[in-house]
This record gives C-alpha cells, sequence and structure tokens, in this order.
C-alpha cells in the first residue's frame, strides 16, 4: 500500500540541502553504549552497540542495521537509539564488518544485499529475546539488506520479529548507483569512495593480491569501485551481477510481516522512477513515499531541526503493527 501524498514537515529547500543538513548539521544525541563483539562463524567478528549496560530480556528491543559506512555514531542512529530509550525498549546499532573502527579480519565485508549475515544475527538476537518483541529498522544501505531479508524469509520472518521498517532504502541498485554518478550526486559518491578507499588499502595489507590496487584507485564512482572490489569479494562475478542479486525491490512482493518503507521523492541516492510501485509489494508493506526529506534528510522544525518526525513515524508503525 502507498500512503496519499501529505504536506511535507521538512524546512530545508531541497533533497541535497536535508541531506546534507541531517548528515552533517543535525543535532546528535548523547549516547553511551555498552559494545559487546560477536565472533561470527567464519572466523571474523562484528560490534554491536547497546543503549542498556546489560541485556534486559524480556523487553522489546530495536535492531538498527546502519547505511553505507555509518555506525552507531551517525545522528539517525542516535536519534532512533534515543526514541527507543523513550518507550522503554532497548537498542543495538549492529555494526557491519569494518564500520565499528576496526578493521575486519577476513577478506569480506560487507554489502547491500547481505542477507544471510541478517539471518545469523537475527537469529541470535531473536533467542536472546525469551518471547519478547524485536523490531528491526534498516537505513539505506541497511534497510534494502533488511527487506531483502525479510522477502527472501516470508512468513518465517514473523519467528524472528513483529515488524520491521526501512529509511531511504536503494530498492534498485543498479538505478542508485548510476544516479549517484550525475551532477552533486557525484559529491556523495567521492565522500564514500574516500572512506571505502581507505579501508581497501588497509585490507590489500593482509590480502595483497585480493584486488587490483591500482584500479580501484582510479575507482571514480561506485560502479567502478564495486565491480572492482565489492562484488568479486562477496562471489559476485561482475558489479551488474551484484547489483542484480542484491536488490531488495524483487523481494518487496514477498514480504509477510508488517513493513513500512520511508523514502523521500526529492532523494540523491534514487531517482523517483525507480520507487517501487503498489504492484511491487506485498500486503504486508505499507509505503510512505514524501515530496521532500531527502536521503535520510527527514529532519524538521525551524530553526533548529530536529529528528522528531522520522523516530515517531517509525515508532509509531511499530507500535501499530504489533498491535494489530
Amino acid at each position: 500500500m502507498i500512503m496519499p501524498p501529505y504536506e511535507s514537515p521538512f524546512w530545508l529547500p531541497n533533497g541535497h540541502c536535508q541531506t546534507l543538513y541531517a548528515a552533517l548539521c543535525s543535532p546528535k544525541a548523547p549516547l553511551y553504549f555498552r559494545r559487546e563483539r560477536w565472533n561470527t562463524p567464519d572466523g571474523d567478528f562484528i560490534d554491536l552497540d547497546w543503549t542498556t549496560p546489560e541485556l534486559r530480556a524480556p523487553r522489546p528491543l530495536l535492531v538498527l542495521f546502519h547505511g553505507l559506512e555509518g555506525s552507531s555514531e551517525s545522528r539517525y542512529a542516535r536519534a532512533l537509539m534515543q526514541a527507543a530509550i523513550a518507550q522503554q525498549w532497548q537498542g543495538v546499532v549492529v555494526h557491519f564488518r569494518g564500520c565499528s573502527g576496526e578493521e575486519n579480519r577476513q577478506p569480506r565485508a560487507y554489502h547491500s544485499g547481505d542477507s544471510v549475515e541478517l539471518d545469523w544475527i537475527l537469529q541470535r538476537l531473536h533467542a536472546q529475546q525469551a518471547g519478547a518483541p524485536l523490531y528491526a529498522v534498516g537505513v539505506s544501505l541497511g534497510g534494502n539488506a533488511l527487506l531483502k531479508w525479510l522477502g527472501e524469509q516470508g512468513r518465517r520472518a514473523a519467528t524472528y520479529m513483529s515488524a520491521a521498517a526501512a529509511i531511504s532504502a536503494p530498492f534498485d541498485l543498479a538505478a542508485a548507483g548510476d544516479y549517484l554518478a550525475q551532477g552533486f550526486n557525484q559529491r556523495y559518491t567521492q565522500h564514500f569512495l574516500r572512506s571505502m578507499k581507505r579501508k581497501a588499502i588497509l585490507k590489500l595489507a593482509l590480502y595483497p593480491h585480493l584486488f587490483d590496487r591500482e584500479r580501484m584507485l582510479k575507482a571514480q564512482n561506485l560502479r567502478q569501485f564495486d565491480d572492482t572490489v565489492t562484488a568479486p569479494l562477496h562471489g559476485f562475478s561482475s558489479v551488474d551481477d551484484y547489483w542484480s542479486r542484491a536488490s531488495s525491490k524483487p523481494y518487496l512482493a514477498h514480504i509477510a510481516i508488517p513493513t513500512l518503507l520511508l523514502n523521500a521523492r526529492n532523494d540523491p541516492f534514487l531517482p523517483q522512477s525507480a520507487l517501487p510501485t503498489a504492484g511491487e509489494m506485498s500486503a504486508s508493506v505499507t509505503a510512505v513515499f514524501s515530496e521532500t526529506g531527502g536521503h535520510v534528510g527527514f529532519v524538521s522544525g525551524a530553526p533548529l531541526a530536529n529528528w522528531s518526525w522520522l523516530t515517531q513515524t517509525v515508532v509509531q508503525f511499530l507500535q501499530q503493527a504489533r498491535s494489530n
């Protein structure tokens, strides 16, 4: 179901301003996390940042999967964790491999369709919950991976969680990648590439023949970087194979638990034409496609912007989905 258009709560003038303000200038909630390290089945590790000093089941748990090169330091992550605390829920930010401030051990890292990793994580979190509700929220890349997992699991997903939400998910990775190579959007690409190339150089120090160093350094867009690094490291034959198989849009029709899609039509990371239609989503999916909001730029209020509209929209949806 696609919700009808409504009055935008955003005061900044366009998608670029909303995206940049939210990422760089919006208030960052003061939070103290408890870090927990999990060893992965393949000899690597991931770090999880919890809002509570100790595990307190059976309280509801809000699990957050961050975006590309994000972490628990991301402003949206802190805002959503504060919202969880306000509801007296537990909250946890799951860091993808290499995103917690320490390089991961294995050649592989993380990618937009990493649903196998999410499955292992969510199974373990569910086991710790002892029957208490579990909610999952994915932002950008994390949203795409979560939606893919939900579609793959179908009705089985209800075993693990009560409801889910995806914020600014790039449903069609080819459309998103090519869009980010155009015009002003290239500024975002260069920002990500600086961080990704730095990590790639560190990876080559451990695994010297993992990929072509010079080709990686010359990459000017996500297509070139993903074709050189991300795709081969994660078992894909090419960037086109990766973007096709990892995109969440084909899986939306198979989602069987209440799931919110929150995207802006002026998102500089995804053209409006790539947003899913009603016929591409199951009846369990509620889509809110606002006119403005940029990419994870859902800040509201003036002159001081805040995240209240975003957090209230997500929390209310999760609460209502559980009660229905």
